[in-house]
């Protein structure tokens, strides 16, 4: 028998392929992968994080062109909320589908969905097409980034993981940084339509990367497609659209389209909602086996306090991202390169804020002191842009959204290590869908409520300050046309930017009350420990030590 077998190793017979038999790679277990192997997953991922970053700050840079040029500025918020509704109702189902389907095909959905979108606002034809062109990016955006804290879950131990959390937002932080300016010049140089084209090339690169490198199991995987479609809460997803959506066009009816609180179409959508957030309560408490967002996570004190933070702090930062831009090329009359250019000093903070985040949390085995610091940081950005004007000094305005960008990426790493630390590992991908949600659902509520109070103190603004002929004319013009303020007498120019001025101070101080209530938040959370941090292993060493003391 032996013999037989020696035989059959003829020199055709590869040997590193027997060796390879021999030591299969566990693929079960995504830590036990060799390390470079998993640095290439990481990077792999990060890459879709740092589009989705740069995608995300280049639309706020040139919103104001792409609602000039179709001139339909009153509806510029929706490039913002359109987004922000699919990214917010499709993120939990990707901690589901992630355990479903597996990370890897979880993945190129997100990452093809983000694709096609993008693709499809690079060529829009209409204002309609384009808001489509953002609803299906949303789709996977979200994805994008739920799936890629999923993935660095599973390939990086608990011990370790705020720091590759502090790495992953460093990526999005340089994306965030690069989209503002990066998006602006494109606009300014050739065409808003280019800055979503140059995107695709690198899209097509990180699909490339997870298709080759994420190929790892886990649980639940290998099952019958009628089971794993089972499993999806169609319910709860839907549901969640339904009402997240009929807020938005309760808002945006009643502010872009100026109609009354009484109008059927205004009430209509705001009972709606209503409606269909009992619905999804209903059906996340009751009828769905596997929720999008398991009820009894809020229960608990970590996942209670993890939600109001991320979704009061995600509400008033991205209302930031998306209506700063706006200051510095409306009111101040600056290009959308020059205004996108403010953003960066915002995106190199959130890079220092993580990876400081993740250093402390790394050595000191502990997260709490750190979010209750640092919590304050946005607080002191939103109360400084409310003291903004043409008096400020530059330099002023250039600092004044780093504590923001600081404390936003500290909250963004240890609270999702918060919330990680206080459940099951089985639970890991919901609990880390749990806090996409709540970050998702608080941008385009925020985004959303920013626009309504924007265009409510815009139109009053304007209307107390420009009256007489044409008046009317004059201020529908500069409300759905930005851009035509230069085309106005220099006197009617100085009105409307200080409608806007006005405007633009009101937004940043409603979000100064939600980053206030963020920072709020965080004194009530409970510390865990977390295994393998330096603290704890000090303290084994101390242990081993003493009985050594004791028989010498």
């Amino acid at each position: 028998m032996t013999s037989t077998s020696v035989q059959e190793r003829n020199e055709s017979t590869p040997l590193l392929a027997t060796q390879q038999q021999q030591q299969p790679q566990d693929l079960s277990d995504p830590q036990a992968l060799p390390l470079a192997t998993r640095n290439l997953i990481l990077a792999s991922i990060w890459v879709g994080v740092f589009l989705g970053a740069l995608d995300t700050t280049v639309v706020a840079s040139i919103a104001s062109d792409i609602a000039s040029s179709f001139e339909a500025g009153n509806l510029a918020g929706f490039l913002g909320t359109g987004y922000l509704l699919t990214t917010a109702t499709f993120t939990p189902l990707y901690g589901r589908l992630a355990d479903i389907i597996g990370r890897r095909y979880a993945s190129l959905l997100s990452l093809s969905l983000f694709t096609l979108g993008t693709l499809g606002c690079g060529i829009a034809p209409s204002m309609l097409w384009l808001v489509v062109g953002r609803l299906v990016a949303g789709m996977g955006g979200g994805g994008m980034m739920a799936v890629s804290s999923i993935v660095a879950s599973d390939v990086v131990p608990l011990r370790r993981r705020g720091l590759t959390q502090g790495i992953a937002n460093i990526f999005y932080g340089v994306g965030a940084g690069l989209g503002g300016p990066v998006g602006g010049w494109i606009s300014d140089a050739f065409s808003w339509r280019a800055a979503f084209l140059c995107q695709i090339p690198l899209l097509l690169i990180a699909l490339i990367l997870i298709f080759f490198k994420v190929r790892y199991i886990v649980p639940g995987q290998g099952k019958s497609k009628r089971e794993m479609l089972g499993r999806i809460d169609y319910a709860g997803s839907l549901t969640l659209i339904g009402a997240l959506g009929s807020l938005l066009l309760a808002l945006s009816y009643k502010n872009n389209e100026g109609l009354e609180w009484s109008h059927p179409l205004v009430y209509g959508f705001f009972t709606s909602s209503a409606i269909f957030w009992v619905a999804f309560v209903a059906a996340e408490a009751w009828w769905a086996s596997e929720p999008v967002l398991p009820l009894s996570l809020l229960k608990s004190r970590n996942g209670l306090f993890v939600s109001v933070g991320c979704f009061a702090l995600s509400f008033a930062v991205f209302s930031l991202l998306y209506f700063l831009p706006m200051h510095y090329e409306i009111v101040r009359a600056m290009s959308a390169s020059a205004a996108g250019a403010h953003l960066v000093p915002n995106s190199v903070a959130l890079s220092c804020g993580s990876l400081f985040a993740g250093w402390m949390i790394r050595h000191t085995g502990s997260y709490y002191y750190l979010l209750v610091i640092t919590g304050a940081l946005p607080v002191v950005s939103f109360v400084i842009l409310t003291m903004l004007d043409e008096h400020s000094p530059p330099w002023l305005e250039w600092v004044s959204v780093l504590p923001s960008g600081f404390g936003f990426a500290s909250l963004l790493t240890g609270t999702l290590i918060a919330l990680i630390s206080s459940v099951d590992r089985s639970q890991m991908a919901v609990s880390t869908g749990l806090t996409y949600l709540m970050r998702y659902t608080g941008q385009v509520i925020g985004v959303a409520c920013s626009s309504a109070l924007l265009q409510a103190i815009l139109t009053s603004s304007l209307h107390r300050r420009i009256v007489g002929p044409g008046a009317e004319e004059i201020i529908s013009r500069i409300r759905h046309v930005s851009t035509s303020i230069g085309d106005l007498s220099p006197s009617l120019q100085h009105e409307a930017r200080a409608s806007y001025h006005e405007s633009l101070r009101a937004v940043f101080a409603m979000n100064a009350g939600m980053a206030a209530l963020a920072w709020l938040a965080m004194w009530g959370l409970k510390e865990f420990d977390l295994p393998g941090s330096f603290k704890e292993e000090e303290e084994r060493r101390n242990a081993l030590e003493t009985p050594r003391e004791e028989q010498a």
